[in-house]
């Protein structure tokens, strides 16, 4: 548990990195300085991202700080959400844990994009064959 006033977890997937802070407030989103909406508009639901605070029924009493960086839309929500939950592991890692890991969030995802190959024209797609 940290004594700074906030609560911190940094959280992965694909090729995206969020630093979270949890500090106690009213439920508000940051993102890189902006609103949820503003950040990503509609290409994420927002319970997706708020997932963490539904399983631990911790809605509503934290506000969130987010630098995200690196990835895509849905690679920058999926590592907000992963360190939402590890913000949340250390506020209260004994009551946190078990909902969490149930609901698969401590889990990092490790699918990553597959390097492209020589000889073919991305990872695994080859060129057209031609028998004459």
């Amino acid at each position: 548990m940290s004594n700074l006033g906030y609560h911190e977890g940094t959280g992965r997937r694909k090729t995206a990195v969020a630093r979270v802070r949890l500090m106690p407030g009213e439920g508000e989103i940051v993102v890189n300085g902006r609103s949820l909406d503003q950040h990503f508009g509609n290409a994420v639901s927002e319970s997706e991202i708020r997932m963490p605070f539904r399983v631990t029924g911790t809605e509503g009493r934290y506000n969130v700080m987010i630098k995200v960086e690196g990835g895509g839309v849905n690679g920058q929500a999926g590592a907000i959400r992963h360190g939402i939950a590890r913000a949340l592991l250390d506020v209260d890692a004994d009551a946190n844990r078990v909902p969490l890991r149930q609901a698969g969030l401590l889990t990092r995802d490790p699918r990553m994009k597959e390097r492209k190959k020589y000889g073919l024209k991305r990872a695994r797609k080859a060129p057209q064959y031609t028998k004459r």
